[in-house]
């Protein structure tokens, strides 16, 4: 996450200086719409509408992620928790299997001895 904010503002930095160095006046025509400005600041807009475009396309696919790894978690949880449990009682019902089987054998060795 850090990275890409210091990526950001270095192509933001980057930017404004091209904007700087590049003032020469220019005409942009799109179908009806046309636009003077300097050669800087209409590739800087084209740079901001570029970096628009692409959160607007990868917003849906993170929001996806994010609510799988959630429901994920949720269910690591639920399984942890689980096999606790039956880690439990599995022991719970060795220590039952073992407890007769060792009282016999205390009967077998004191009326032996």
């Amino acid at each position: 996450m850090q990275l890409s904010v210091i990526v950001a503002i270095i192509i933001a930095i980057v930017g404004v200086l091209f904007a700087v160095q590049n003032s020469v006046p220019s005409t942009i025509v799109f179908f009806f719409w046309r636009f003077d400005g300097s050669l800087g600041i209409i590739l800087l807009l084209a740079l901001a509408l570029g970096a628009l475009i692409v959160a607007l396309v990868s917003t849906p696919a993170t929001l996806r992620s994010n609510w799988v790894v959630r429901r994920q978690a949720k269910e690591i949880d639920a399984l942890k928790s689980a096999n606790i449990e039956l880690r439990t009682r599995a022991a719970e019902l060795e220590r039952r299997s073992i407890a007769p089987q060792l009282g016999t054998s205390l009967r077998e060795t004191e009326e032996k001895v």
